[in-house]
């Protein structure tokens, strides 16, 4: 069962998000909460799979909220930020915190049950338009071609393809497909990536692609 906190400043956003989860058997919404500081006790108490945070809340919004729930030295929750407009500068942010799914408020509900799936697995959810924006935040913050840094140089040629072919969005199958590979091949090249560099999971790998591989791929 995956467990899950939803955290939105709108009752009837965050009623009708909690109502869209649990009309599946696999997913149960076991707290609620309007402003990321009730979010992040509610993380703490209840050691949910999956947040979902609204970027925009009162007290404490959903990038601090992230930030607090990410660097907890227990955490075992991922996160998955939620938003109304798909801004450059919250999908930086809350990836570079490690932030493993951006969804838009205008998603479809099965977009929701879909996204935190993903996100409860180890994967990352990111909406088509939001990996779009994070390919031009980055080439509008770095300016010129990054370069690339020591740590990619452990990966191998094949390596390098998948997490370029990752950083565009797509799935496992996807990249299976586009790669001409097995899904199996491509998830243990996925696995020996993140162990060589060091990270925790696909939306740090898709952020690492982008400041320290992107320009000089």
């Amino acid at each position: 069962m995956i467990r899950v906190v939803v955290a939105d400043d709108q009752a009837l956003v965050r009623d009708g998000i909690a109502a869209v989860l649990n009309t599946q058997s696999d997913i149960d919404v076991v707290g609620s909460a309007e402003d990321g500081a009730e979010a992040v006790e509610l993380v703490a108490a209840l050691d949910p799979d999956v947040v979902v945070l609204d970027i925009r809340m009162p007290r404490l919004d959903g990038i601090r909220a992230a930030e607090v729930v990410l660097t907890r030295p227990d955490n075992r929750t991922r996160v998955m930020m939620l938003t109304t407009f798909d801004l450059d500068d919250y999908v930086y942010d809350a990836l570079s915190l490690g932030a493993s799914g951006f969804l838009l408020k205008q998603s479809t509900a099965s977009d929701f049950i879909t996204g935190v799936r993903t996100v409860a697995a180890g994967e990352s959810m990111l909406a088509p338009s939001v990996t779009t924006r994070l390919i031009a935040e980055f080439a509008r913050r770095k300016g010129t071609a990054v370069v690339e840094s020591g740590r990619a140089s452990v990966l191998t040629p094949r390596e390098r393809e998948v997490l370029q072919v990752m950083a565009r969005g797509m799935s496992n199958p996807e990249i299976a497909a586009e790669l001409s590979v097995a899904e199996e091949t491509v998830k243990t090249h996925i696995g020996r990536i993140l162990g060589k560099l060091g990270l925790r999971d696909r939306t740090q790998a898709v952020v690492f692609y982008f400041e320290h591989i992107q320009g000089r791929a």
